[in-house]
């Protein structure tokens, strides 16, 4: 009876009648490395015992072997993957083959997050576990954290936040959050966070965002049941203000306390018209800091960098993500 199917969410899960999932995508792990990979090492910590948690963590080799105790402070990356908040890992290949070499053109330290899925896990879990991490990331400002490498490397007055798709829709909630519930009463702004990358983000709504994006019955269907499934208790459904951030008027996007923001969308993603929003509604907005132009690369979709991390497009945009953290752009 194990082999009854309730619902098919392929290509990314499949739940059984027998309540087990199989999730078809984003399983597949690669460890930490001590041996340099694009000049990064990287190794995992726990940041949750309780519910065994981890995150990886990225330092490029020249600050690693760095034997002074004066050691020159590096940016601070926090990266949130994607996966609709159903599948994919912070250890997987696909975040790992990202990561590295984004934090080798960064040089930056990065910290990237796992945290607990839906369905086994549904929304606001994500968030909760993100926060968490964070609070532990943070506990290193003063430089008596548990990890090395944040107290010796991290600097603090330099830090951003990023993500792809469900990860992207992490990385704004986490801002906001931050603006209300201080990270560390030793933060050097008001939040702590510098600045923050969106990647293809999440955002959706019931009714399209503009005239430009999709109506077609099928991609909209398939959108919205992927966050039913992530968040089966929004009574608004899709309407819901952690995923409907841009039509949402209860969503103030002035809140928002950085200083810079970067949205990236691509020409083909059904999502890119929502990333295109949140930057015209931050616009709007009484935020005072900087939005750059929004980059769109032509003719690709939803996380082509991910899926094809050798395209030259995909390197152009590690590059661009590169610069906003280097302050190039």
């Amino acid at each position: 009876m194990d082999s009854e199917i309730a619902a098919d969410y392929s290509p990314m899960l499949i739940i059984y009648k027998s309540g087990r999932i199989e999730r078809l995508m984003g399983e597949a792990t690669v460890p930490p490395s001590s041996e340099p990979q694009n000049g990064v090492v990287s190794k995992d910590v726990v940041y949750s015992p309780d519910n065994n948690l981890s995150l990886r963590i990225y330092l490029p080799e020249k600050a690693a072997t760095t034997e002074t105790e004066a050691s020159v402070k590096l940016p601070l990356l926090v990266y949130f993957h994607g996966g609709g908040f159903l599948v994919e890992t912070a250890f997987s290949p696909t975040y790992h083959t990202f990561l590295t070499p984004a934090v080798s053109a960064s040089d930056c330290v990065a910290v990237s997050v796992d945290y607990r899925r839906a369905p086994e896990h549904p929304i606001p879990t994500s968030y909760d576990d993100s926060w968490t991490a964070l609070k532990w990331v943070f506990s290193h400002i003063s430089g008596s954290g548990s990890e090395v490498w944040l107290n010796k490397h991290a600097d603090f007055s330099k830090v951003f936040l990023a993500g792809d798709s469900a990860g992207a829709n992490i990385t704004h909630h986490m801002t906001m959050k931050a603006a209300k519930d201080k990270l560390s009463p030793e933060s050097l702004n008001e939040s702590g966070i510098s600045g923050i990358i969106l990647v293809h983000p999440y955002f959706w709504s019931k009714t399209p965002v503009d005239d430009k994006e999709t109506t077609d019955v099928a991609i909209r269907t398939w959108i919205e049941s992927v966050w039913t499934l992530a968040s089966p208790n929004s009574k608004d459904g899709s309407d819901d203000p952690f995923i409907n951030v841009v039509q949402s008027e209860s969503v103030d996007l002035s809140g928002l306390v950085c200083g810079k923001v970067l949205v990236m969308v691509a020409e083909k993603d059904a999502l890119a018209r929502q990333g295109w929003g949140y930057w015209a509604k931050l616009g709007k907005s009484r935020w005072n800091g900087e939005v750059l132009d929004v980059v769109e690369t032509k003719g690709e979709g939803h996380v082509f960098h991910l899926r094809d991390p050798n395209s030259e497009k995909a390197h152009e945009l590690v590059q661009r993500f590169a610069g906003f953290i280097k302050g190039d752009n």
